[in-house]
């Protein structure tokens, strides 16, 4: 597989990074790996059903506001007898009830819940790499193991190579700019 961003092709096609830019492989070969389209956008195309438990709620709000406050004054002006304005009232409120604890139980989330796509972080550390493969085969570790120099190898170097530098006199900064502007003067 070759990297969409800088075209350097990749040791194998479950590399998660490109090893020249850096850019996280591991959404381009899963792409790959269905056809050229991710599973989790089709979710996003699929037509959400009206019934959810947000509508739900809002339908039992209405029920309630409509029966309990509209219909109940409505059939008191219009003297319907007081057995129907109270079932009309009870229906409005025990109704409503019903209609929201079923909506909360029963249907679906409004929410669109975005399935889990992979995360990307922090490329592994050295000692986490997985083994790869060189050229003939055999495998080896990503890395070499680390080396270390033991102290007792170095030596102070011979005595011609060493200045002595207590000879030296502290120099001004501003002396070299004033030996310039001296010299500028005179010309």
């Amino acid at each position: 597989m070759h990297c969409p961003s800088c075209g350097q092709q990749q040791v194998s096609n479950e590399t998660k990074f490109c090893s020249r830019c850096g850019l996280p492989l591991g959404l381009v070969s899963e792409v790959l790996a269905h056809g050229g389209v991710l599973p989790q956008l089709a979710q996003l195309n699929k037509k959400k059903s009206f019934f959810n438990k947000k509508n739900g709620v809002v339908l039992g709000a209405f029920w309630f506001i409509f029966l309990t406050m509209f219909c109940t004054a409505f059939f008191g002006i219009v003297n319907a007898p007081d057995e129907l304005v109270g079932i009309i009232a009870i229906t409005g409120v025990f109704g409503s009830f019903m209609i929201v604890l079923a909506s909360l139980i029963f249907l679906p989330s409004s929410k669109s819940v975005m399935p889990a796509m992979p995360q990307y972080g922090m490329p592994p550390q050295p000692g986490q790499m997985p083994a790869a493969s060189n050229v003939y085969g055999a495998e080896q570790a990503a890395l070499p193991p680390q080396q270390s120099i033991p102290v007792s190898v170095y030596t102070a170097p011979t005595t011609g190579a060493w200045r002595d530098t207590n000879d030296l006199e502290p120099a001004s900064v501003t002396d070299a700019t004033t030996r310039h502007l001296k010299r500028n003067d005179i010309n």
